[in-house]
C-alpha cells in the first residue's frame, strides 16, 4: 500500500474540485493514482460536489469583454492549478525514486 503525504492528498483534492467537469477517474488518471484512493480523500475532506447533472445558471457578465476574457481567463486559472498539482506530483515521485 502505498503512502501519499498529506500535500499530495490535499492538492489532488482540490484538482478534483476545480474541474467541475472532470470526473474523480480521470483526476485520479492525470496523477497516476487509483481512482477509489482519489474518492475516499474526497470523502474525508467532505467537500464532494452534487450528484447528477444539474444545469447551473451562470451569471451573465456585465459587457461583451467581460464575456469575452472570463472563458480565457477561466482556462488559464485551470491550467495554472494543474500545472502546480503535476510539479508537485512529479517532486513527490521522482523523491519515491531514490534509494
Amino acid at each position: 500500500m502505498k503512502h501519499y503525504p498529506p500535500e499530495f492528498k490535499t492538492v489532488a483534492v482540490a484538482l478534483y474540485q476545480s474541474r467541475p467537469e472532470a470526473t474523480i477517474r480521470q483526476v485520479a488518471a492525470d496523477l497516476g493514482i487509483n481512482p477509489e484512493t482519489l474518492r475516499n480523500w474526497v470523502r474525508v475532506a467532505g467537500t464532494s460536489r452534487p450528484r447528477g447533472r444539474r444545469a447551473e445558471v451562470p451569471a451573465e457578465p456585465r459587457t461583451p469583454l467581460e464575456a469575452e476574457n472570463a472563458a480565457p481567463r477561466g482556462k488559464v486559472r485551470e491550467l495554472e492549478e494543474e500545472r502546480e498539482i503535476l510539479r508537485k506530483a512529479a517532486k513527490y515521485f521522482a523523491g519515491e525514486t531514490r534509494w
